[in-house]
């Protein structure tokens, strides 16, 4: 080996130590003293062993203002490259707090952008790894700058590659648009928090006193918000939801979710499920547990746990075929369609719709809620999210009507009418107008009044509803629902029905982009 060629390894080998050591060990041991890893500890746990290539290693800032001249380090505070989850490809940005506090400066932008346009090239998810301090004040407009061109490129790749944000640390000021434009958010209890402006401001403006955890922390967005999707306890928690959320999507939306076949018989029988739906209309049940008995292994892998339980959304398997799962939980306000729950359970559809997941829905649903804050607040457009939702989507969708479906919220939760490709109701299953107690007060409101007995009227009456309309056979009847079944018999129904649609085509009338009722 020449010396020139000895030097010049040597360099490189000088410079990668450089770069790999970030902000210095000192730094390193107060991020691990407060419960948190490195950037590349936390990449090692996200990517199979061996895989990641890492971009832009020796990408330094360029600013020479206030003493930043000498103050360069190799990476600028941020990791970015690609590697596999699974084998599968996946691009990743891991922002460096033990460097400059992880703020943003335009070159660490221009390396998340760069990882942003390859994935959108090659047709990968992005998974961002958040823990920073927010713009860096040195560069001015031009770590604005930065922000907004990492925004633009979250914009455009919406709904053609996945976006995953953990946030792993702070996420403060216009930072906090990035996640937000992104598909999820998970965030680590007690280690990391989202705010536009922080509790000094706030208090300040306001003159309310606040914690950064009660106010943006992972708890406050997990529960109040609606801001996060998931929670974990540490940091190694929270990347291994991200490797199974990953698990359950496309690399982008021309691909198929990947199937995985696991040991659940397709046909297998669930008897258990004739009892678990209560006869009695207005009885509490989990319906978590219907989804659980019918979907592969029982593994339900929930989005939004902690928020608007009314509604229950999340993934699971189906005879290895990854899906997307709504449904109303009568557990929880009786399962009713309110403004939290609508607004979550739209997002989750459309996010199915964009990457190709099948919808499996589970109704029970008395109607939306009533109320003057519901009405002042918006329940007429944030009812309406969900409709159109459920409207647009093209995806193979089968709707299962376990006990009550009333009224509009009947139409909402992805009838026929609105192209629901398979609608099945179990026998004791109710499709109405409204429920047989308050239909009769208006429908037969006089002859309750004539009698002598208006209790035992009533009853009587509610009765004859029951047996008239409140029942699944009305609408199998007029083809609204394809078939009442059994309900033991409905994972067999769920695999072949997903099984037949799955070369489903169906598109929607040329237009730029519809207008969703924000």
């Amino acid at each position: 080996m020449t010396k020139a060629r000895s030097e010049a390894l040597a360099r490189l080998d000088a410079l990668n130590a450089q770069a790999l050591a970030g902000g210095g060990q000192a730094r390193i041991e107060r991020q691990h003293a407060a419960g948190k890893l490195t950037a590349r500890e936390r990449i090692d746990l996200l990517l199979d062993p061996g895989s990641f290539t890492e971009l832009d290693r020796f990408v330094t800032h360029r600013c020479s203002d206030f003493n930043m001249q000498d103050q360069k380090v190799l990476g600028d505070g941020v990791v970015t490259g690609h590697g596999t989850v699974d084998g599968r490809r996946v691009f990743v940005f891991a922002q460096d707090f033990t460097v400059f506090g992880g703020s943003l400066s335009a070159a660490y932008a221009s390396k998340i952008v760069k990882v942003m346009d390859l994935a959108m090239r090659v047709g990968a998810p992005v998974v961002g790894l958040n823990d920073s301090g927010g713009a860096r004040i040195q560069e001015g407009v031009e770590s604005l700058a930065g922000y907004a061109d990492i925004f633009l490129r979250n914009t455009l790749a919406s709904g053609v590659v996945p976006q995953i944000s953990a946030i792993l640390g702070p996420c403060a000021g216009g930072a906090v648009y990035s996640p937000a434009i992104t598909d999820f958010i998970l965030m680590v209890e007690n280690t990391s928090y989202m705010f536009i402006t922080g509790p000094d401001v706030i208090k300040t403006v306001t003159h309310e006193e606040v914690t950064k955890e009660e106010l943006g922390g992972a708890r406050a967005h997990a529960q109040k918000s609606g801001v996060c999707h998931f929670t974990a306890p540490d940091d190694r928690a929270c990347i291994a939801q991200v490797r199974e959320l990953l698990g359950f999507l496309p690399g982008n939306n021309t691909e198929d979710p990947p199937r995985k076949r696991g040991e659940d018989p397709a046909d297998r029988l669930v008897p258990e499920l004739d009892e678990m739906v209560p006869v009695e209309s207005n009885k509490p049940y989990d319906m978590k547990r219907v989804i659980r008995a019918v979907v592969d292994d029982g593994h339900l892998f929930e989005v939004h746990a902690a928020y608007a339980r009314n509604m229950v959304c999340g993934f699971a398997r189906v005879d290895g075929r990854p899906v997307g799962v709504v449904a109303n939980q009568p557990a929880f306000l009786a399962g009713v369609l309110d403004i939290d729950g609508s607004v979550k359970a739209a997002r989750f559809v459309r996010f199915c719709d964009c990457f190709n997941l099948p919808l499996v829905t589970f109704v029970d649903v008395p109607g939306f809620l009533p109320g003057v804050d519901q009405e002042h607040h918006g329940i007429i457009t944030h009812g309406a999210k969900l409709l159109y939702a459920f409207c647009e989507a093209t995806v193979p969708k089968v709707t299962v009507i376990t006990r009550k479906a009333y009224g509009g919220a009947y139409d909402v939760m992805s009838s026929k009418h609105i192209r629901g490709d398979v609608n099945f109701a179990f026998p004791t299953a109710e499709i109405a107008v409204m429920g047989p107690d308050g239909a009769v007060n208006i429908v037969y409101r006089q002859e309750i009044e004539r009698a002598a007995d208006k209790v035992a009227a009533a009853r009587a009456f509610a009765d004859e509803y029951r047996a008239k309309f409140a029942n699944p056979y009305k609408a199998a009847e007029l083809g609204f629902v394809d078939e009442v079944i059994e309900p033991r018999e409905l994972r067999r129904r769920l695999v072949t029905s997903l099984d037949m649609l799955k070369t489903k085509r169906a598109d929607n009338p040329p237009k730029k982009h519809g207008n969703i009722p924000l």
